[in-house]
């Protein structure tokens, strides 16, 4: 082998290590800048998720010693994998079984009822447009302006006994509705609290679907049902279901709209994880349904998971 092609390999060679060297530092660098939210994630979310979980299971010692010898009714594994008493004893309670059941009914009609308002407002602003769909889209944005509780109150009131409702309908000889403190008061909260981010999710899904493709469909004769179960739905369909999925999450645990606005009995899972937690001082309990309401919501989430992937592979990225 000659001298020129020893030096041409050996150029090539340390080409190849100082391009490996440069991909090194790069994920060096990557690696460096995504540690410090992995790591606050793992302190402040992770270790508590775990601690939480095998609190449920029945270890009682280390960092859930405390609570546990404060809480009533705490139940000690005897195995080393924990024991399922404490899950045994709650989905016994036929309250709990009653409470899961509104908490899923609620969430499954606020949630249709959001995606079904937020998707007509998308459709309407898209496909006629004008000043009463700015207006519609600009009134269901206002309640992302309107701290949750101020909503909460404001519902009570207006469908209360005494209530804006009834109090005007009075005035024509009609007995009106009275929601207040009662589970449809509920449902019309949460629909309040989560239109904004539904709607802001399905405009911005539609409008980005291209003029051409909707006027093709026209010029192909598309009607105006066509148009909108063919190709306006189909291709915004990822911010759709993402958008369904954030609000089934946000509803699911949500409190302070059950708490002001619904009844005593049945309530929803996050009234009754704070009410087990300080009134019945059963930590171990609330726990219980702490987890039961992460595994309905990461049963969600597995949508929204879908949903990443699937733009990814649209995109290239997978």
């Amino acid at each position: 082998m000659t001298s020129s092609a020893l030096k041409t390999r050996a150029g090539v060679t340390a080409k190849r290590g100082a391009a490996v060297s440069a991909e090194a530092r790069r994920s060096s660098l990557g690696f460096a800048l995504a540690l410090p939210p992995v790591v606050l994630i793992a302190l402040f979310v992770g270790i508590p998720v775990v601690l939480a979980v095998g609190f449920s299971l029945g270890f009682t010692g280390g960092l859930n010693d405390t609570i546990a010898s404060i809480g009533m009714g705490t139940v000690t594994a005897e195995n080393w994998w924990g024991t399922l008493a404490v899950y045994g004893d709650v989905f016994a309670d036929p309250r709990f079984v009653r409470d899961l059941g509104v908490t899923v009914l609620v969430t499954v009609i606020s949630t249709l009822l959001v995606l079904a308002l937020s998707l007509g407002i998308a459709l309407y602003l898209r496909l006629k447009g004008g000043w009463l769909a700015n207006l519609f889209a600009g009134l269901a944005v206002i309640p992302l302006f309107i701290p949750v509780v101020i909503a909460s109150w404001a519902i009570l009131n207006f469908y209360a006994n005494d209530g804006f409702v009834r109090t005007f309908l009075q005035q024509f000889g009609i007995d009106g509705p009275t929601w207040g403190y009662t589970t449809v008061a509920v449902v019309i909260g949460s629909v309040w609290t989560s239109l904004p981010f539904a709607t802001l999710m399905a405009g911005s899904g539609v409008q980005s679907i291209p003029d051409a493709i909707i006027d093709a469909a026209r010029d192909a004769g598309a009607g105006l049902g066509s148009i909108i179960t063919r190709i306006l739905i189909p291709m915004a369909s990822v911010p759709l279901i993402i958008a369904t999925t954030f609000t089934a999450i946000g509803i699911l645990g949500q409190f302070t709209v059950p708490y002001f606005t619904g009844p005593n009995a049945p309530q929803m899972l996050g009234v009754d994880i704070s009410k087990y937690f300080s009134a019945f001082n059963q930590p171990q309990q609330a726990v219980v349904m702490a987890v039961v309401v992460f595994v309905l919501a990461s049963g969600v989430a597995v949508c929204y998971v879908w949903a990443n992937f699937r733009t990814a592979k649209k995109e290239g990225r997978v």
